[in-house]
């Protein structure tokens, strides 16, 4: 006997984390029913001690929350980024610890955005903040279906649609399942989708920060031998900080006693903005590449991570999962507004094309970059910061890698310029 659905609708996401939220509003608004299938209850998400990391918003990134009405749940727990600084970090230990070095790459918002009130280059915002503000969003849509917690078991295509099987056996029922299950996707997997990529033999040390000296809205990025070392800015004379460690080093930080951590922290970050100590917990995540041979098959596409995991020193993770979702939105919704099949493997092509080149031009710059960055060989080193001091005295250089850096390059999808879909 045929098993009735649970769920009849368009799109089935599994995965509720930032980019499934974020994919889930889009496809609302662009008129679309939407199931949203998540492991964890959403509210689990919002406590501080789930997850440490903070994420950098792209302007563009920003004014498509603000489209979807995120943004004004988010905005008081942001912090406007004014600029970023991109060097060699001092070699550290000595009578010169840690903090900028001497070659230097200085991106100022005002050569891109006009005033003193102008969009930043992007907005800071702790991931739990994030989450709170994407489920205070979704509460309101009566278009979305949530499903959670509960876990994902396997799908099964049909002529015109595509069936998720959770595994208390019920089943969700669309035209189109969208994967956002992160890096080592279980349904990219069954769709026997091959992957490259590597392991870097990094751990990001995840952390907050409080300094005695304001930060003024200026992300830091500096290089040491061991790996990227960002200092990202927060309301409250507060950073994150991403450290980036090979994994045996990153596991003993993590474990360290607070007086060990506490020297190792001052060593690397310096004093240039007066006396620094750590709040709350540590993290680590390992870093890696994965980049997936294709972005979408018959009936199903991948988003965020599942698409493609990169090293989060552009801190581009997640704005690449907000851009894909844009995209994804953008395309199924006008499918479905002519009438057209929105899990058909010719719709969901216009969306892979619009996102490859993106994808695989962060990927392979924020690879480079690491490889070239994390190492101490001197010749290398003086040619790189070299090459940093040419390129901050080329504005129009400074400018493209700020509006790319934006998601402003190319053709941005109608949400990354701040237009609703559901906008005549």
């Amino acid at each position: 006997m045929t098993q009735t659905p649970s769920y009849q609708g368009d799109v089935v996401i599994v995965g509720g984390g930032l980019a499934g939220m974020t994919l889930a509003l889009a496809m609302d608004q662009a008129g679309l029913t939407v199931a949203l299938v998540d492991v964890l209850e959403m509210d689990e998400q919002i406590a501080p001690e789930f997850d440490g990391r903070a994420s950098a918003l792209a302007y563009t990134s920003w004014r498509m929350f603000e489209a979807l009405g995120v943004a004004e749940y988010l905005r008081p727990h942001t912090q406007r980024i004014e600029h970023i600084l991109v060097c060699d970090g001092r070699p550290y230990g000595g009578d010169k610890p840690g903090g900028p070095g001497p070659h230097s790459l200085h991106f100022d918002r005002r050569e891109i955005s006009d005033g003193d009130d102008g969009e930043p280059l992007g907005w800071m915002a702790e991931n739990r903040h994030s989450r709170f503000a994407l489920i205070q969003a979704l509460k309101s849509k009566s278009g979305i279906s949530v499903f959670a917690p509960a876990r994902a078991d396997r799908y099964e295509t049909r002529g015109d649609g595509v069936e998720l099987y959770l595994d208390d056996g019920r089943i969700l029922s669309g035209q189109l399942l969208v994967a956002c299950d992160g890096k080592f996707s279980r349904l990219r997997k069954q769709a026997a989708i091959r992957t490259a990529g590597w392991q870097y033999g990094q751990k990001g040390v995840v952390a907050t920060v409080r300094h005695s000296e304001p930060h003024n809205g200026v992300a830091y990025e500096y290089f040491l031998p061991s790996g990227p070392f960002a200092i990202l800015p927060l309301p409250d004379n507060r950073a994150s900080l991403v450290w980036t460690e090979p994994d045996a080093i990153a596991d003993a930080l993590k474990d360290a006693p607070d007086a060990v951590f506490q020297e190792e922290l001052e060593n690397r970050f310096g004093d240039f903005l007066g006396d620094v100590r750590p709040e709350g917990a540590r993290f680590t995540y390992p870093l890696g590449l994965r980049y997936s041979e294709r972005f979408c098959d018959e009936r199903i596409a991948f988003v965020g991570d599942a698409a493609r995991g990169i090293h989060p020193l552009a801190g581009q993770g997640f704005n690449l999962g907000i851009r894909d979702a844009a995209a994804l939105a953008e395309v199924t919704g006008e499918a479905k507004r002519v009438g057209l099949d929105i899990g058909a493997l010719i719709t969901l092509r216009r969306y892979e094309d619009w996102r490859k080149f993106d994808s695989v031009s962060l990927a392979a710059g924020t690879d480079l970059f690491n490889r070239l960055f994390s190492n101490d060989i001197e010749p290398v080193r003086q040619l790189r910061g070299l090459g940093m001091s040419l390129v901050n005295k080329i504005g129009p250089a400074r400018r493209f890698f700020m509006r790319q850096a934006g998601g402003e390059t190319g053709d941005p999808p109608r949400l990354l310029k701040g237009r609703r879909l559901d906008a005549a």
